[in-house]
């Protein structure tokens, strides 16, 4: 069921299904919490499922110019206290991955376990921080476009072809976001610390799903990542949309991830 609840004089919009140990998921950049409508299902038959639409996304309202993670992550908290949960695991995908390991850095006795889903606890390199410069400044006049090329490189042309109509549908979703959402997170992560720490420190389970085609965040760091941090490491076939290209594969995961 969507719900709603007042932050900072704006709604956060969340939907919260099902019984048992609570699962948060949190999506990624241009996505919503309709990014999990296959995943929520299977999870919710055993569980409790909170999906949430982070800041300046889905049906969640902007708040200013950035959206620093531990902006969005006090969004998240705030949700949570609303809804009495004491622990739980967590799953972000990319974007919402850096959210998590903010959430689990600032409650970690909270944390049951948390699951990076094509995301990564290192910070941007310099090429990827000019990056995001350049296309905050591109999105202003050109935001369709931004987006459409942006998320269509996303897959490879295989995975295109296999996976067209999910991936127009998930692309209609994207361009639902607001310009302010898109430069607002955007910015927030161009600003993000490294957060390793939050992995090699911590005790609660903690998984990366990593896609082996990964345009966005290389599979090798990946690998380096979950050794480095005493990580377990699974690795998809596909790229960075495994919700879309890898479903049944990520959803068998996710289910042993979280019993």
């Amino acid at each position: 069921m969507q719900k709603s609840i007042t932050f900072k004089k704006i709604n956060i919009s969340f939907s919260d299904v099902g019984k048992g140990t609570a699962i948060v998921l949190i999506h990624g950049f241009l996505e919503n919490k309709t990014m999990w409508k296959n995943i929520a299902p299977t999870l919710s038959q055993r569980n409790r499922v909170i999906s949430i639409d982070l800041l300046g996304h889905g049906d969640t309202a902007c708040l200013g110019y950035v959206h620093s993670l531990e902006l969005f992550a006090e969004a998240i908290e705030a949700v949570l206290k609303f809804l009495k949960l004491r622990r739980y695991f967590i799953v972000g995908h990319s974007l919402g991955g850096y959210v998590a390991l903010t959430l689990a850095d600032r409650n970690p006795d909270a944390i049951k376990g948390l699951c990076l889903l094509n995301s990564t606890s290192n910070e941007d390199d310099e090429e990827r921080k000019a990056l995001r410069v350049r296309a905050n400044k591109m999105v202003q006049n050109n935001f369709e476009n931004l987006v459409r090329m942006s998320f269509v490189n996303l897959f490879t042309e295989t995975s295109r072809n296999a996976f067209h109509e999910e991936i127009n549908l998930a692309l209609k979703e994207a361009l639902k976001t607001p310009v302010q959402g898109y430069i607002a997170a955007n910015e927030g992560m161009r600003l993000r610390p490294n957060q390793n720490h939050v992995l090699a420190n911590n005790s609660f389970k903690k998984l990366i799903i990593a896609g082996k085609k990964d345009p966005v965040l290389s599979y090798e760091k990946s690998v380096e990542e979950a050794s480095a941090t005493k990580t377990e490491l699974k690795t998809l076939t596909n790229g960075h949309m495994s919700h879309i290209e890898n479903l049944v594969e990520l959803q068998d995961l996710l289910k042993e991830f979280v019993k």
